[in-house]
């Protein structure tokens, strides 16, 4: 049996039911494999087995199960771009179609099986993801730190908790946004009508995401989006909620086709795990993006360098 995860239900959680409240802590983890983990006696409520998978919580609840076990590393060598790397951790500008970490459903290798394939990285609480600090969407591109030892990883992942990392992306959204500038504040949490997606939502989880529109293309608009918090595909639900969809997204789409997600994490800066200097890391523009001057942009400090 896998180890145990205590989790309590907030007050804002209250009268969610028991299978996306258990989903939601766990994006990776379908709400199928959920519902199959509470037939199976392996989800407690307050230490009392668990017996409906929609059964609503209480605010103060405590609910124990046993997580499935993670998917098995498979290293395996595969082409890298490394932007930067030294004793303590590798940035990696990460093409579209690169999986970050393995998880249910995912068959190819993935960037950190590629990177352990030639590096000890640190374990964490998921032995699945050595070294991930945080992610990116499979069609997302762009750069991604990985630890590549235990305090750093500690370090970094206290760093994105406590919102002290700056984060850019670009991207290219359907319609023509009229304001010069934004802040989308919706709560994010998963679709019960459809678990592989997120949704805006009054029971999700408090979520933020800033823009400014760099160009008007006709039909679509080029953005600079800096999500403040790191909710799993929240630039995408943020604007497809707004009604200006990521062009070229399939899992939110709007009429608009793209040869790809047009979504790419930019620009990255945080503290140093060792040395507590700003550390700022930018990922080559891809082709496919409209011609701008990217580089007359200026940055955003890290939010505590301010």
């Amino acid at each position: 049996m896998s180890h145990r995860e205590n989790l309590r239900v907030e007050e804002e959680q209250s009268g969610i039911r028991l299978d996306r409240f258990l989903a939601s802590a766990h994006p990776e983890t379908s709400r199928s494999a959920v519902q199959k983990e509470i037939r199976e006696g392996r989800v407690l409520i307050d230490e009392s087995t668990a017996t409906r998978s929609s059964q609503p919580l209480r605010t103060g609840q405590v609910i124990a199960w046993f997580p499935p076990k993670p998917e098995a590393l498979k290293p395996r060598a595969i082409p890298l771009e490394v932007l930067y790397e030294d004793d303590t951790l590798v940035i990696l500008d990460k093409p579209i179609g690169l999986v970050v970490h393995p998880g249910a459903g995912t068959r190819e290798t993935t960037l950190v099986e590629g990177l352990a394939a030639s590096r000890d990285l640190p374990s964490s609480d998921d032995p699945s993801r050595p070294g991930i600090v945080h992610r990116l969407d499979k069609e997302t591109s762009g750069v991604i730190v990985v630890a590549k030892t235990p305090g750093s990883l500690d370090c970094l992942k206290r760093q994105f908790a406590d919102r002290e990392v700056s984060k850019t992306y670009l991207c290219v959204v359907e319609g023509i946004l009229e304001e010069e500038e934004g802040l989308i504040d919706a709560p994010i949490g998963r679709d019960p009508s459809r678990p592989s997606r997120m949704a805006v939502q009054s029971t999700g989880r408090s979520a933020q995401t800033s823009f400014d529109v760099l160009d008007r293309l006709g039909d679509r608009t080029l953005l600079r989006a800096q999500p403040r918090t790191g909710r799993t595909h929240q630039i995408r639900v943020h604007f497809s909620y707004i009604k200006y969809p990521v062009v070229g997204d399939s899992i939110y789409p709007g009429r608009l086709s793209g040869a790809r997600l047009m979504l790419h994490a930019w620009r990255l800066a945080f503290r140093h795990p060792k040395t507590g200097e700003e550390m700022r890391f930018e990922a080559p523009i891809p082709a496919e993006f409209p011609p701008y001057e990217f580089g007359q942009l200026l940055w955003s400090h890290t939010p505590e360098m301010a």
